[in-house]
């Protein structure tokens, strides 16, 4: 995904949707892939980052003299922060080709997609904007050589859109910290894109602190991914999710109505994280497909061993666990 090669393939690769109900049955196999990718529910974190990305690439395509206004995507781990920022980028890419022809478009880039290294320095970091592009990059290049590159290779491949993952690894109180969020003040200037960055809890780290900080708090607004609530007024925003997720399944016997019916448990059991959530159902969709029952019931959830955050919201610790296949 982070070369432009890997996230090319992401977005043009048919997401999975469900068999139509007059298609044919799909063999365990197909049905076993099915489940292994799966699908992506639209969620409110999707909709309000590509409506907000969208009115600022339209705001800042004119804008030359400064750099243009950005997007910050904060939240706990596991909230669909990546996911997001991912979805967003794959329709950015997919409305390029479909408004400008895929012939016309051919040796373009309109969208990046990089991860901020542990401990970044931004000779590293600037190494990474290279390698998204495939541009070489030489033991004994500088970084300013380096980042020279970069800027004239992505103008040139038309970037539009820049998604900076994992930004909260961002410290700018330490030297190489502050030396690579000067780096992404540069990139941004330099490359006439929209920069959206997401980073876990932003707001508790010192990316905001300092200077430097000051300065990408008064470009950037704020996007908050938070966890899904039970209910949100009158809605049930995940109660919803499940009955999206339940709906795409494709298993022989399940009952519809049995997750949305497991709400409470479910909300507990995951601690409300759409990515713990979505573990949890495709690896019971799984199970139940490697087993034979095709359907997925308490017993099937409870029996799954999911990741460390959502185990020790659901038993805390010095609470004994009981011994469940993984």
């Amino acid at each position: 995904m982070t070369t432009w090669d890997g996230f090319h393939a992401f977005a043009t690769t048919p997401v999975a949707a469900p068999p139509p109900p007059d298609a044919p049955s799909r063999s365990l196999e197909e049905r076993l892939a099915y489940h292994s990718r799966f699908v992506t529910v639209r969620t409110p974190a999707i909709d309000t980052l590509a409506k907000n990305v969208r009115t600022l690439m339209i705001l800042g395509r004119h804008q030359t003299v400064t750099a243009r206004p950005s997007l910050i995507v904060t939240g706990p781990a596991g909230a669909g922060k990546t996911t997001a920022l991912l979805q967003v980028g794959r329709a950015c890419h997919l409305a390029h080709t479909r408004r400008h022809g895929a012939a016309a478009t051919a040796g373009q880039a309109p969208v990046a997609y990089v991860l901020v290294p542990p401990a970044a320095s931004a000779k590293t970091l600037a190494t990474e904007f290279a390698r998204y592009l495939g541009i070489p990059v030489t033991a004994g290049m500088s970084q300013a050589q380096i980042t020279g590159a970069v800027c004239h290779t992505y103008t040139a491949a038309r970037v539009q859109l820049v998604m900076i993952d994992e930004i909260h690894r961002l410290n700018p109180r330490t030297t190489s910290g502050a030396q690579s969020a000067d780096l992404i003040k540069d990139l941004t200037e330099r490359i006439g894109a929209t920069f959206v960055y997401a980073g876990i809890d932003v707001t508790t780290t010192p990316l905001f602190t300092g200077v430097r900080g000051a300065q990408l708090a008064g470009r950037a607004s704020l996007i908050d991914c938070t966890v899904f609530p039970a209910c949100l007024g009158d809605e049930e925003p995940f109660r919803d999710l499940i009955t999206a997720m339940e709906s795409a399944l494709d298993l022989r016997h399940h009952r519809p109505g049995t997750l949305p019916r497991l709400v409470p448990y479910l909300h507990e059991r995951t601690a409300s994280r759409i990515g713990s959530l979505a573990r949890l159902i495709r690896q019971a969709a799984i199970t139940a497909l490697i087993d034979g029952t095709e359907r997925i019931t308490k017993t099937t959830l409870d029996a799954i061993r999911l990741d460390h955050l959502a185990e020790q919201h659901h038993r805390p610790s010095g609470q004994p666990r009981s011994n469940r296949s993984p």
